[in-house]
């Protein structure tokens, strides 16, 4: 057999379901390949391999009683704002250093539940805010991964395990996964529990996952929640009407970045597609303008005992947002929510006659350095809006990194947004 690892997570799951492999050999390959990089990469900020494979061996007895899970012997990546009832729990900040719950998050508890294996806990940056962790791009080790979900996102493209679990409040799975090379999918709001996570924002925290493929994907959160996610591999009837859309942040854009959303605009309608360019009304805008108010405001509430007992050990940076935030007032905060409540009807109204919206994943290619993880500035909106995203790699810029594209679905449509990803994904460009 060649070596597992790099094996697909559909691939995998259908060796470990007829015997072919056992969750406890594709774990061995899976830590023998994060030995070889990780010393580069630093995705993980705990790593058991002990754990893992005690994990792996339980498995393979229930799988040998009967009882395999849909995930059964997969590994998954958990960023480290998710408790785990195993490993520390740290959250990206000294404040937690060594902080072990009690129990699991619910999205963990509902993968334990599922069969798959949590192999570590992922570098987030603090507090799933900007400041970065040590994580570097698996593409070139002196680039950003991006973040908040840092080592997912690198985790997830170099391999290390199937699937990484994500949160994002403004960029946080999309921009890192397209700066590495993965398939990320932020769901429609609420899909993935909250239960066990270090809150943020309650108006915009959503938890997903960073993929290797558009299926894999599709497969992790079927098994996670049991809900329909299509099969993104299989050939659609028929090719999709897409809207062409910039966004309110057109303007950061880089070349390479509109070269690529072009190409892709003008290979889909080679493909059959219909490709018509929508500008976002002003109400849309609006909630756009909003969403730093509402994110800071609520992020001041969230760590309010971190500012009240523990501020010294906050970056400099977070502490002067926090400060911000939380001198905004009630009024100013419940102003920005009503907006994004306005941009999300309008929004239904937007997408209505498309399938997908086809957007910027990102500004362009990851930057140089560990020091900053680069802007949100083609996400906020889509995650304010409370809808399903996915961001496919399509190509690489002229530093020869990774650049993606977005597909985002209307509000509960998660199965469409990953089959037009998949099906945009497929083009040639």
């Amino acid at each position: 057999m060649s070596d597992p690892a790099t094996l697909s997570a559909l691939d995998a799951s259908q060796r470990l379901r007829d015997g072919r492999l056992s969750a406890t050999a594709l774990t061995e390959a899976l830590l023998d390949r994060i030995a070889a990089r990780e010393p580069s990469i630093r995705a993980f900020v705990h790593l058991d391999p002990a754990l893992a494979l005690r994990q792996a061996a339980a498995l393979d007895a229930r799988a040998k009683a009967g009882r395999a899970g849909p995930l059964h012997g997969l590994a998954l990546g958990v960023k480290d704002v998710l408790d785990t009832a195993d490993q520390p729990s740290q959250y990206g900040s000294p404040i937690w250093a060594g902080h072990r719950p009690r129990g699991d998050a619910a999205c963990v508890a509902l993968a334990r539940r599922a069969g798959a294996v949590i192999l570590g806990k992922t570098v987030t940056t603090e507090f799933a805010t900007r400041h970065p962790g040590p994580t570097a791009n698996p593409r070139k080790p002196g680039h950003t991964p991006g973040g908040s979900s840092s080592g997912s996102a690198a985790g997830a493209a170099a391999g290390f395990f199937h699937a990484g679990f994500g949160t994002q409040t403004a960029g946080s799975i999309i921009r890192p996964a397209a700066y590495c090379g993965a398939v990320g999918f932020k769901p429609s709001f609420g899909t993935l529990h909250r239960a066990g996570m270090k809150v943020m924002s309650e108006s915009l925290d959503t938890i997903g996952v960073i993929a290797g493929s558009v299926a894999d994907a599709a497969l992790v959160m079927a098994g996670l929640t049991g809900g329909d996610y299509g099969a993104p591999a299989q050939r659609l009837d028929r090719a999709p009407r897409l809207g062409l859309c910039w966004g309110p942040a057109a303007d950061q854009a880089s070349p390479e970045t509109r070269a690529l959303l072009e190409r892709v605009a003008g290979a889909a309608s080679r493909a059959g597609a219909e490709v018509t360019p929508v500008e976002m009304p002003p109400a849309i805008a609006a909630g756009y303008e909003a969403h730093a108010a509402v994110m800071n405001g609520e992020s001041a509430e969230a760590l309010c005992w971190e500012m009240d007992h523990a501020a010294a050990q906050l970056s400099k940076g977070l502490r002067e947002r926090l400060g911000w935030g939380g001198g905004l007032g009630a009024a100013r905060i419940a102003e920005g929510r009503a907006a994004f409540a306005t941009a999300r009807a309008a929004f239904a109204d937007v997408v209505a006659p498309f399938d997908a919206i086809l957007t910027p994943s990102a500004p362009g290619e990851a930057p140089e350095g560990l020091g900053w993880t680069g802007d949100p500035a083609f996400n906020s909106l889509w995650t304010l809006l409370h809808v399903p995203c996915v961001t496919v790699p399509m190509g690489e810029g002229p530093r020869g990194l990774p650049l993606g594209v977005q597909l985002v679905a209307g509000f509960g449509r998660d199965r469409e947004a990953l089959a037009w990803a998949g099906w945009v994904g497929a083009l040639t460009v």
